[in-house]
């Protein structure tokens, strides 16, 4: 394998001052695997057995398994970091579940920045995630952005 002669760049972070209420971040399209929801149930320890046994989700009256909502929480912070940039640091996030996301679908993130304040330089940022069924997740997340360019 051979090494590349300089580093790629670090990501940049958005600064406070770039941002605007109003800005829509880029969809995220997620494909919701099998793989997925079992990995992410058993990495953050979640062993119910909805989240990795389709016929037993079945017999508690879902079409297979499902995500759980520590995977889907992760998701959104992924997100909305992700657009914000590595000196971002979230300081709340709230979210509540709605349609399951089953294997085979794909989840599309959403988000808009719906509040700064000046006084900390948090930024709320309302997400949606849906899939073929609905909204599965939809929330807030708020972060703090850095005042200048790092």
């Amino acid at each position: 394998m051979t090494r590349p002669d300089t580093p790629a760049p670090l990501p940049t972070s958005r600064t406070y001052g770039e941002v605007a209420v109003g800005d829509v971040l880029p969809d995220l399209p997620i494909p919701v695997t099998r793989t997925l929801i079992v990995a992410t149930a058993l990495a953050s320890r979640d062993y119910q057995d909805v989240h990795h046994d389709p016929e037993l989700a079945r017999e508690r009256g879902s079409k297979d398994i499902f995500m759980n909502i520590l995977t889907s929480n992760g998701l959104v912070d992924r997100y909305v970091t992700g657009w914000a940039g590595p000196a971002a640091v979230v300081k709340a996030l709230r979210i509540r579940l709605g349609a399951p996301n089953h294997p085979g679908d794909t989840m599309v993130l959403t988000g808009t920045v719906t509040a700064k304040h000046d006084e900390n330089r948090h930024v709320d940022i309302a997400v949606e995630g849906t899939n073929s069924l609905g909204a599965h997740v939809t929330g807030t997340v708020t972060v703090r952005l850095p005042g200048e360019a790092r």
